[in-house]
This record gives C-alpha cells, sequence and structure tokens, in this order.
C-alpha cells in the first residue's frame, strides 16, 4: 500500500521570481500561491499540468540546485516554442523518439533542464 498522496518538486534558486515567471510564460503554469519572507520568496506554488513546482528564493542553508524534469505535453513543438520564447535554450531538438514520445530538451534561464515531450503511442513508456 502506498502511504504517499502527492508528490511536489521543490526548486531553491537564485531569483526565483525570475524562475515563477518562466514557469508561467514559458510552461504555461499557474501560480497558486505566493508567501513572502519580507522581500524574499519564502515559497510559491506553481500548477504545470498536473504537477506542483514549488519555489523558494535559495539561501545559505538552501542553496540554488539546478534540477532536471520531463513533462508530458499535447504538442511538443508548441511547448518548445513557448519556452523558448520565455528565456530558454535548446539543448536537444525536438524529434520522434523509438520510444514513442516526440520530444527535445531545453535548460531554462536558472539552469534547470526540461525534456517536453508528447507521447505518440498507446501505452506506456
Amino acid at each position: 500500500m502506498c502511504f504517499v498522496k502527492s508528490c511536489a518538486k521543490p526548486a531553491n534558486c537564485a531569483g526565483a521570481a525570475e524562475f515563477l515567471d518562466f514557469l508561467v510564460r514559458g510552461l504555461g503554469g499557474v501560480e497558486i500561491l505566493r508567501h513572502m519572507d519580507g522581500s524574499r520568496i519564502a515559497n510559491a506554488q506553481v500548477g504545470v499540468g498536473t504537477c506542483t513546482v514549488m519555489v523558494s528564493e535559495a539561501s545559505k542553508a538552501f542553496p540554488a540546485m539546478p534540477a532536471s524534469y520531463y513533462l508530458y505535453v499535447e504538442n511538443a513543438d508548441e511547448a518548445m516554442r513557448r519556452a523558448l520564447s520565455a528565456g530558454a535554450h535548446q539543448i536537444m531538438p525536438i524529434a520522434d523518439m523509438p520510444y514513442g514520445d516526440r520530444q527535445g530538451g531545453i535548460k531554462d534561464p536558472k539552469g534547470n533542464l526540461w525534456w517536453v515531450a508528447q507521447r505518440l503511442v498507446e501505452g506506456p513508456y
């Protein structure tokens, strides 16, 4: 029996406000909440599809740490265009993969890697 109800991906980054902007403009996310500690973002949450990304301003105790994400999207080509227009850099062009995904890769302005994929076949990966 699994006791986990849900999982949220945390991200500590220098420039949390800019990262939140990328999640919204570049990936179509929806900001759910933002808690401030003075002028510092203590915790913000952005819904990206069915996932939640939690964002905090990096600190000495919790330094910035790039991460890698794999997103399934409805249209990989459009997702790539949107992310690039919001400041991401392409690291792998969109292409059809032998495992049934149409996939490409980007690096966001904070150094995180994002793989955007569109499932082309029925069934598991």
